[in-house]
Order: structure tokens, then sequence, then C-alpha cells
């Protein structure tokens, strides 16, 4: 949202933190530059009367969740929304599913603004960490005799985050199933309204597989080779796939292996839609590779920090991948591989390579400010 990598952005985990008034999103600058701007899912940058709500963070639309422990539940009795240019609270019948609340007002969203340039962004929840979906989507597997297609389960049996879910291999196809087919309504829709050839569509996942409130990553070998889960900074963690879709200005089938980051998204959709890229960013745009041309501009380097259990950063310049372990009050522990022999990360070359270990830790130094925000204690060293 802010074109900023974690080792300078002001917010840099979930939190209750918020965006501050003198911070600037991707929304902020398209509403700027004459786009119609909606939200439509979770919102994890700002709650109610804050200054990172979304209608101070260049949302003209928005309804889902503010709240991270909230947007855990599909069933609830509320969620919030932008009404007269403010986002406030707005009763539910909590025995409607909110994903397809949710989709219901994105589609609307796209119908309403179809005559003018528009930015959609869909941040949805499924399939987040509660295993809830609508029985119509459960019963596709499962067998005529109520049993999971998926084979024996293992129920969850549940906590005070997540509801309990006797068949999550289950629950967790039907979630997907009905992202897919939430996904084809939006291009359905795109396409019904005459909008096919003028409208990029970026489909991509914000971290690697989770394993809260029963799911099984294991058991769909959701990170194939990679090492790691949802908050590790190991491949699985962090390397997800991009898909765009933009009908004669993206080349149908090809695949890229530029490596970017969210941190591009930014200054990719700015000089997509004509919109001023802001100074100060960790970004750069990505246009060229999009559109399948020679993508010129390159990170020497990216750089990556997080901090829940223990503070994590990672530092991948070419082949060669650094990564840095410390929990508080213990020796920290430093980490290399090299991705082109060992994607898996299976094999620490650290003692093997001890001047690349002070390369990329150095670029790791150089690429952090101290961090503002004071939820966690982000400043180890």
């Amino acid at each position: 949202m802010t074109g900023k990598h974690m080792g300078h952005a002001y917010i840099r985990g979930n939190s209750r933190e918020s965006l501050r008034p003198q911070d600037t999103t991707l929304a902020t600058h398209l509403h700027n530059n004459g786009y119609a701007t909606g939200m439509f899912g979770k919102w994890g940058l700002g709650e109610e009367d804050s200054p990172g709500t979304p209608e101070l963070q260049g949302f003209d639309a928005f309804y889902g969740y503010l709240n991270q422990t909230h947007a855990h539940h599909y069933y609830t009795n509320s969620l919030l929304e932008i009404q007269n240019g403010k986002t406030v609270r707005v009763p539910l019948d909590s025995t409607q599913y909110t994903d397809e609340l949710i989709m219901q007002k994105a589609l609307a969203f796209i119908k309403s603004n179809k005559d003018r340039p528009f930015f959609l962004y869909m941040p949805l929840t499924i399939p987040h960490a509660e295993l809830q979906v609508p029985h119509p989507y459960l019963q596709r597997w499962l067998n005529p005799d109520g049993s999971s297609k998926l084979g024996p389960e293992t129920p969850f049996a549940g906590g005070p985050s997540y509801h309990a879910q006797a068949q999550p291999h289950a629950a967790f196809a039907g979630m997907i199933t009905k992202l897919d087919e939430d996904v084809a309504r939006v291009l359905a829709m795109v396409k019904e309204l005459g909008l096919d050839d003028n409208t990029y569509i970026f489909f991509t996942s914000d971290n690697g597989p989770h394993k809260e409130g029963g799911a099984d990553p294991e058991y769909f070998d959701s990170n194939g080779p990679l090492r790691g889960i949802k908050r590790d900074l190991y491949e699985g963690g962090i390397r997800v796939p991009l898909l765009v879709r933009a009908p004669s200005k993206v080349p149908a089938g090809a695949v890229r292996n530029d490596i970017w980051a969210f941190w591009d998204v930014l200054p990719t959709f700015c000089d997509l839609t004509g919109a001023r890229v802001p100074a100060g960013i960790d970004g750069l745009s990505f246009t060229a590779a999009i559109a399948g041309k020679k993508q010129t501009q390159q990170h020497p380097y990216l750089y990556w920090q997080f901090n829940e259990n223990q503070y994590k950063e990672a530092v991948l310049q070419g082949d060669w991948k650094l990564v840095r372990l410390k929990a508080k009050g213990q020796p920290e522990k430093v980490e290399l591989y090299n991705l082109r022999n060992d994607v898996g990360e299976t094999n620490d070359l650290a003692k093997k390579q001890p001047e690349k270990v002070k390369e990329l830790y150095s670029l790791a130094q150089q690429s952090k400010t101290k961090a503002e925000a004071t939820v966690f204690d982000w400043n180890i060293e």
C-alpha cells in the first residue's frame, strides 16, 4: 500500500497500529489521478476513528473488516462500510456468509463505475484461518454418506479464535472452490460490461500457506518444494505467484521469472494509470515485464523483516539468501542458502561461505530504519 518494504514501512506486522495522516497509499495516488477507488475485504492498517481508516487513506468505497481478529470470523453480527464519507459499523444477520456479502459489494462497485476509471482492491478473507464455508460448497467435497472425498478427516477442536470444524480438509477445499468462483464472477462481469480490453486484473497471495484454524498445508502440499509457511521468511512463507491478465496488453500464457515484490505494486500501478509515483519509496515499476518486454529496472537485492515470536529478517541477492533469526535474550542465528541449487533451503552454507554471510548481513543492516511503531520490539539487534 505504501511502496515501502518492511525495513522502512511504518506498520511492519499484524497489530492494531494505524497509518498516520502523513502516510499515503496506492489508493491515495490513484484517487488523486481521477480513479474511483474501492476496497472490499480485510484492511489491517487502521481501525475505527483512527487516521488509517480507508476513507482517510484514499478509498471512496469500502466494505469488510478493519480488525485482524474480527476477520477470522465469516459469520458475524457486523462489518464496516464507508457511508457518507466515513467508515462506520453496520449490523448484519450473523447467518450470512461475509465473503459472499463482500463479493456482492465488489461486483456492484464495478458495475457502478463502469463508465469511469476505477481501482478495485479485493483483499478477500478466504481461505483465511477459520475453516467455515456455506454447506453447498462443503457438500461438493463430501460423499453421499457425508464422509469427506479427501479421505479420513481429523476434526479440528476449535479454540478461542476459531470455531471447530469436523471436516477441515473438505472445508478448506470448499473455500478454495468458492474463491475460484468469486474470481470467475469478477472476470465475467468485466467482460459483460465491455471492459475486458481496458482492464488489468492482478491475482496474488499475501503470504504462503497457513496452518491456523485447522488448515493442513502438508496434506495439500501447499508450498510444494519450498520450505516454510506463513510467518516464515523461508521461501514457503514469502514466495508467491502473481497472475496478470489484460488482453492485448499482457501476452497470454507467458511466464516471467523477474523478481519483484509487493512494494513494487504501488509504482507499477501508478505507472499503468499515469498517476504520480511518490518519492522515497522502495518499489520499482515492473510495467515492462508485464507487457512482455525487457525489464531494465531491477532490484539489486530484496529485504524482508518480520517480528512475531522472534525477530526475523532476510536478504535475497541473486542466487544467495541470508536468513537471520533473533529471539530476545538469545544469541542470533544466521543461515545462508543458494536458491539456484537449493530452492528448498535445506543446506545451510553459512559456515562454508563466511564472506557471503558478511556481505549480505551488511546489506540487511543498511536496509532498515528504526521502527517507529511500538507494538512489537522491532529493534532487536
